[in-house]
């Protein structure tokens, strides 16, 4: 049976309203402290790991020395438990004196002379998340000033200790006070995730209108559960979230936790191939001075990154599901290509998987296919069988190029864009991963 993948007008459109600071046209990639290093504040039992001015100008040199920053992993951002307990006399937010002598101010120089980016975390209750001051309703201009005035270049906006009503009120008044500040500065939303995630709860089109991205779902933990159980949800889910994402507005599945203590290699490499066909923002939240080579090569992989980096920003699908527990998941690219990662679900052993391109939707051809983890490549012609082995919770990843331009006709379907032959076009790899 030949599989119809259907999407929604409106994901392809370039009239969708995306908030207007002209960020994050593709998904923001970096460093983020919280999963990894959580709110550790014990700095006299624990220097090295404790949220601290040292921790983010340890991890800002590694991005900067080690080949993280040319591949576009730019943002290092701090999460929760930065803060004094108090605000100053002027009413505003202040970074705890002790940890963070030089304030936020001189983190950011220190960003900024690397060629990074700064990220704050603030929280729109009366308090954050780990029990520091919150920004209410009346805290909102000042604090967003602040931000400015330090030169943050991102701020993650939570929402514990907050209500419904305040959200709503909330959460678009904190962007348009960014806005406000004259200085660029990109904004994350977890408004979603405290609501549920979906309509009529939550509405994309306005999210989409004041934040650069949003968390839709709980926090990732270091386990293959955490990260099989929010993929599920994400996949579930896809009809509608597929339709909000795009250039400057990114549905958010949490951080990269590869190169942490919970995920095996097959795992890792299966949570960077599915973060990088859902358009996800790519924030690692690992020891990046004492990171396996294993890890960073998965985090430095330059198609990987290619493909979830591309400008087009449409966010991929789950097109098949096989009660072999096998699984397949389609991208559209720019250059008329596409991503393919078929997934095994199993346990047991590695399964040989055989399918053709023609069963996927692709139409007659000849196309070049290239092995995002193996850098092997090969021709197949859609009719031909194929078989791939994939490992138990393991991927296999492609990036799959076409040879000619194909007429738009042939893949309507009562007015509706039809899957990956819409796509195909131009035999070749990008040269930047040759």
């Amino acid at each position: 049976m030949r599989l119809a993948v259907v999407f929604f007008a409106s994901a392809f459109s370039v009239a969708t309203l995306a908030l207007d600071n002209g960020l994050m046209r593709t998904p923001p990639m970096g460093w983020l402290a919280w999963e990894r290093f959580r709110c550790d504040i014990d700095c006299e039992h624990d220097p090295k790991n404790c949220i601290s001015e040292k921790l983010f100008t340890d991890m800002a040199d590694r991005l900067a020395e080690d080949g993280w920053k040319e591949l576009g992993y730019v943002y290092v951002n701090i999460d929760d438990c930065w803060a004094s307990m108090d605000r100053d006399k002027q009413g505003r937010l202040q970074a705890d004196p002790k940890r963070f002598p030089g304030g936020i101010p001189k983190l950011a120089r220190y960003l900024h002379d690397r060629g990074l980016k700064l990220g704050i975390y603030g929280d729109m209750g009366t308090h954050t998340c780990g029990g520091y001051p919150g920004t209410p309703l009346d805290k909102i201009q000042i604090d967003a000033q602040t931000f400015a005035d330090w030169e943050v270049d991102m701020l993650k906006f939570d929402g514990c200790y907050s209500s419904a009503t305040e959200q709503e009120q909330g959460y678009p008044q904190m962007s348009k006070a960014l806005n406000a500040t004259g200085r660029p500065i990109a904004y994350s939303c977890s408004w979603p995730a405290y609501q549920g995630g979906l309509p009529p709860k939550v509405n994309y089109t306005q999210l989409g209108e004041i934040c650069n991205l949003w968390r839709n779902y709980g926090d990732i933990q270091d386990s293959w559960d955490s990260v099989l159980s929010i993929a599920d949800w994400f996949f579930k889910n896809q009809d509608v979230l597929v339709p909000a994402a795009g250039p400057g507005r990114w549905n958010d599945p949490d951080m990269l936790v590869v190169g942490d203590f919970g995920l095996s290699m097959d795992q890792s490499r299966a949570q960077m191939a599915l973060w990088a066909i859902m358009a996800a923002p790519l924030f690692m939240s690992n020891d990046l001075r004492t990171i396996s080579s294993g890890a960073r090569a998965i985090l430095q992989n330059k198609m990987a990154i290619s493909i979830n980096q591309d400008p087009m920003g449409v966010q991929g699908r789950r097109i098949v599901m096989e009660s072999s527990g096998i699984q397949v998941f389609w991208r559209p690219l720019s250059g008329n290509a596409s991503a393919l990662v078929f997934f095994s679900r199993r346990n047991d052993m590695p399964y040989r998987y055989q399918t053709s391109l023609s069963k996927l939707n692709y139409t007659t051809g000849s196309y070049k296919v290239y092995d995002v983890f193996t850098d092997k490549t090969m021709t197949l012609k859609d009719s031909t069988d194929f078989v791939v082995s994939v490992n138990p919770t393991g991927v296999v990843m492609w990036y799959v190029s076409a040879p000619a331009k194909l007429s738009l006709h042939q893949f309507h379907n009562g007015g509706k864009l039809r899957g990956p032959a819409y796509y195909l076009h131009d035999n070749a790899i990008p040269p930047n991963v040759l």
